[in-house]
């Protein structure tokens, strides 16, 4: 799965390189090493692993490396996406079976550890979400700016159906991850600025007009 045969180092990596960046703005720091594994031979291993971990843990999504490394071989985005999204439905899958199995004797500890999007309040609200929405949350999460990492946790602890939860992940985190590869990879760099400043409102619209298209056809039927 290494990529050793990166065209050349997209330039926003280096852009983002160079700039300083104080100690303290740890998450900002995170994000630029990410960022650095994109010109790594051993790319393709980071992008698998970091989709692994963002689905249960890893506060950044993998996007952040998703896109430059299309961006550095366009012909290979569908090999990327797909990557990318066999390793977040197989994270998510470890997510639901901590939320599952451990969760209760490890969420004090996780709690203390700051991770973005990983704290009480939000694993309370999950439990309301779910009794609203079930497996839509799944997959609004999977596609959405929603943390994830939440939705997959709580999956286990509410005891959600299991098949269901792996289906709604394998289409949302595929649709968001092709999506974002397919436009990199076919596109190109002209449409990155387009994408970095739009990418939550876009996700958003295509959630609104999927469950919409769904609750058309539940009426017609």
């Amino acid at each position: 799965m290494a990529d050793g045969d990166l065209v050349e180092p997209p330039s926003a990596v280096a852009a983002v390189q160079a700039q300083k960046v104080p100690t303290w703005h740890l998450h900002r720091r995170l994000y630029d090493w990410v960022l650095s594994w994109a010109e790594s031979r051993h790319s393709g291993w980071a992008l698998f692993i970091m989709s692994f971990a963002e689905s249960s843990f890893f506060p950044i999504p993998p996007d952040v490396l998703l896109m430059p490394l299309v961006l550095g071989s366009r012909r290979k985005w569908f090999r990327f996406a797909l990557m990318c999204s066999l390793a977040s439905v197989l994270g998510g899958i470890a997510g639901y079976i901590i939320g599952l199995t451990v969760w209760e004797s490890i969420h004090e500890t996780v709690y203390s550890m700051h991770i973005p999007g990983i704290n009480a309040e939000n694993f309370d609200n999950a439990g309301t979400w779910y009794a609203k929405y079930d497996i839509w949350l799944v997959a609004a999460a999977g596609f959405t700016p929603l943390p994830y990492k939440v939705i997959t946790i709580s999956a286990g602890m509410f005891k959600i159906n299991f098949l269901t939860f792996v289906i709604a992940s394998a289409l949302s985190r595929a649709a968001r991850f092709f999506l974002v590869a397919a436009l990199m990879g076919l596109i190109g760099p002209t449409v990155k600025p387009f994408i970095d400043k739009y990418f939550n409102l876009l996700c958003i619209l295509f959630m609104v007009l999927l469950i919409g298209g769904f609750a058309a056809l539940k009426h017609l039927g």
